[in-house]
């Protein structure tokens, strides 16, 4: 941990950090139970649903970078052993999520309509942005070594895995038997 930073700064963005991903958690959990009112895929880029879950998302990545910095090394991996993990779960994380996100284009991922996509990383799995994102989270967490890291990512992470489930029926809704096809021949992680 940074030695000026007072440490109810860092409690504060951890709070606050954890409320964008609750709302976040909340946002998905409700999208699968009531997918006929669901939040996630939003219904238009101006709904509310969209405005809300893209807010809590980048407040959520943005406090967590915080974090990763201000709480540096507060935990209990004080090693180099971390460095040797760490480093390359995170750029195989990162590198997964970018090729995802190339792959899928920047409205499919945003969750607005913008045709199915089975090729490049979505061969092999139906979310590489889900699997490659939590992997990088790891391996930051790894080599950061912060306590409120390690919670917010594993929260971050919980939202990534129950997401890929609200979108489920609004991709067979959108897609049809198309996507039931894809969805029967790939994993949805691994």
């Amino acid at each position: 941990m940074i030695a000026y930073v007072d440490d109810h700064l860092i409690r504060a963005l951890f709070a606050i950090d954890l409320v964008a991903l609750f709302l976040l958690l909340a946002a998905m959990v409700w999208s699968v139970v009531r997918p006929d009112r669901r939040i996630w895929p939003p219904p238009a880029r101006r709904s509310w649903q969209f405005v809300m879950t893209w807010i809590c998302y980048r407040a959520a990545l943005g406090l967590n970078a915080c974090l990763l910095v201000l709480d540096w090394n507060s935990w209990v991996f004080a090693g180099g052993l971390r460095w040797l993990l760490g480093i390359p779960l995170a750029l195989l994380g990162g590198m997964l999520a970018l090729w995802g996100l190339a792959t899928i284009g920047r409205k499919n991922s945003w969750g607005i309509r913008d045709g199915l996509v089975d090729f490049g990383p979505y061969r092999f799995t139906r979310n590489p942005q889900t699997l490659g994102f939590n992997v990088l989270f790891l391996g930051l967490s790894v080599i950061a070594n912060s306590q409120f890291l390690w919670v917010t990512h594993g929260l971050l992470a919980l939202v990534l895995i129950v997401m890929p489930l609200s979108e489920e029926d609004w991709l067979k809704e959108q897609y049809g038997e198309g996507y039931e096809r894809y969805r029967r021949e790939t994993p949805r992680f691994l």
